[in-house]
């Protein structure tokens, strides 16, 4: 089996969140991919194989399956560009329909995704104490003007938004604690967020629910983190840039646009480099 590994949201030559890309003639079972996923050992890999007009895509985390990846489906993007050039591409996903497209720039691919539809609600106080427990913040590192959140753009995410950098550098939790507190919640990440400006943001994703400790590009909770600040009034100005991975030393750069209608589609765009194939 043929994976090609692709680094999506990257910061020119730089950085970028690894995912692995499996395109085949048609998908293996779970149990399969499942192994693939394990044995490349990124946060993500994307499998995906024709289908009508488009593509089926299964997304798999060396633990377990998830619904939707962003930085998975940037990198399935450039693959598709990179076997059969620049274009938009329907994919269809366990829960929802999708596209992604792609075009060459130099060495790289530029590619940008259309996220399932957004939501957003509270986040019960109870946990709110639990997470606060988690990571050792206390109620006055969090930025008032961004209320923690359980947000929604194809996946189940909690956003915590923190006033000041230093806050977000000092992140810092137990994994296996981590996990089960995700799991238990149906969470796929913990968005940590730090607004410089109105329409950019540092952020950090825990994903421990996927027994990674922290991804550097996590496209699913920026287009589900973009719905949020739309649902909130947040001043962004009709989209929004994401600094992520900088902790890690895998400054990756994310953009999305935001639409005005509420709970439409996040277009959540970036740089993939390829790696190489194995």
């Amino acid at each position: 089996m043929d994976v090609l590994r692709i680094a999506a949201f990257s910061d020119g030559d730089n950085g970028g969140n690894p995912a692995g890309v499996v395109i085949g003639a048609v998908l293996d079972d779970a149990i399969e991919m499942q192994r693939v996923a394990a044995e490349v050992g990124f946060s993500e890999t994307a499998f995906a194989a024709p289908e009508g007009d488009g593509w089926r895509v299964r997304y798999f985390s060396p633990e377990s399956e998830v619904p939707f990846c962003g930085h998975a489906t940037i990198a399935l993007g450039a693959a598709l560009v990179r076997q059969f050039g620049d274009g938009i591409f329907a994919l269809t996903l366990n829960q929802a329909t999708i596209t992604v497209e792609g075009f060459r720039d130099g060495a790289n691919i530029v590619a940008a995704l259309q996220s399932p539809p957004t939501r957003s609600r509270p986040v019960p106080p109870e946990l709110v104490a639990e997470t606060l427990a988690l990571f050792g913040y206390q109620a006055n590192d969090f930025d008032p003007a961004i209320p923690p959140a359980l947000i929604h753009g194809g996946a189940d995410h909690l956003a915590l938004a923190l006033k000041s950098r230093e806050a977000l550098a000092a992140m810092a939790y137990d994994l296996k604690r981590g996990q089960a507190l995700m799991r238990r919640e149906g969470l796929v990440t913990i968005l940590l967020a730090y607004a410089e400006a109105p329409a950019l943001f540092h952020t950090r994703n825990p994903f421990a629910s996927g027994g990674v400790y922290e991804d550097p590009a996590t496209g699913a909770s920026t287009a589900a983190f973009a719905g949020y600040l739309r649902d909130l009034g947040w001043p962004h100005g009709g989209a929004i840039d994401i600094v992520q991975g900088e902790d890690m030393g895998m400054r990756s750069r994310l953009h999305a646009d935001i639409p005005p209608q509420p709970g439409s589609s996040i277009r959540v765009s970036g740089t993939a480099r390829m790696m190489n194939a194995g």
